[in-house]
């Protein structure tokens, strides 16, 4: 089984400067003076993503904890962590995988009221559009991790389920933790989509419902391990053309 680069964690342990990026996602500013999003990555050895995303701080109650472990498991398993980079779920995973042995980042939105950049991270970028902040979601990620949200988070949930149903974008673990929460929409897709025929039955298949963070970053390990974590040659070229 091919795994993160285990020199991915020291290579970041080792640095002694902090990358930090700001403006918007078309005006960025990096540490060394490198222009663009992809060389923070290269500088900081990034190669493998995890996006945890989640809502506002009033589902921090239901899965705070669970984000925090399981950013801090993926983190020590040499996946940088993304979030929104706000506060509540978004804190804690991002908390997680800051005290890992891999980056933390968030990829936070500029709203009128409620959002707010966390201090856990060490690349943190603020969008002004949200489509450019789903793309960088996307683009870059391994994995899906999603807590309990609201509209924002649902939006992240079905942009990624759609791209990778159409063929956009390669196939990726989806994975939404917190099984009460997620059990009626579920149902829905399954009762009502499914009956009415404009989704397959088996495009119930790119989700899977994990609880335990142990178990969410085994299912990601399982997805790569006969074929390993970098792109393959269709999928490079499909996230070129994303």
């Amino acid at each position: 089984m091919t795994s993160p680069d285990p020199a991915l964690a020291g290579a970041f342990a080792a640095t002694t400067y902090r990358v930090w990026l700001a403006g918007d996602v078309y005006d960025l500013h990096l540490g060394r003076g490198q222009p663009g999003f992809d060389a923070a990555l290269a500088v900081l050895g990034v190669r493998e993503w995890a996006v945890i995303t989640a809502c506002n701080p009033g589902a921090r109650m239901l899965a705070t904890d669970n984000a925090e472990r399981t950013a801090r498991l993926l983190s020590d398993s040499g996946f940088s962590v993304i979030s929104g980079g706000g506060p509540g779920i978004m804190e804690a995973a991002n908390k997680g995988a800051y005290f890992g042995k891999s980056p933390s980042i968030g990829l936070n939105i500029q709203l009128p009221r409620e959002q707010s950049s966390n201090a856990y991270q060490d690349i943190s970028q603020s969008f002004h559009h949200f489509f450019a902040r789903k793309y960088m979601f996307v683009r870059f990620a391994n994995a899906y991790v999603v807590m309990p949200g609201g509209f924002g988070t649902l939006d992240e949930l079905l942009e990624a389920l759609t791209l990778i149903q159409t063929g956009k974008s390669r196939r990726i673990p989806i994975i939404l933790v917190h099984a009460p929460f997620w059990s009626g929409m579920i149902d829905w897709f399954r009762s009502t989509l499914v009956a009415e025929q404009v989704i397959s039955p088996d495009d119930l298949d790119l989700i899977q419902v994990i609880d335990k963070p142990e178990e969410v970053v085994d299912a990601i390990f399982k997805h790569y391990e006969t074929r390993g974590f970098e792109p393959l040659a269709g999928e490079r070229e499909m996230l070129l053309n994303l």
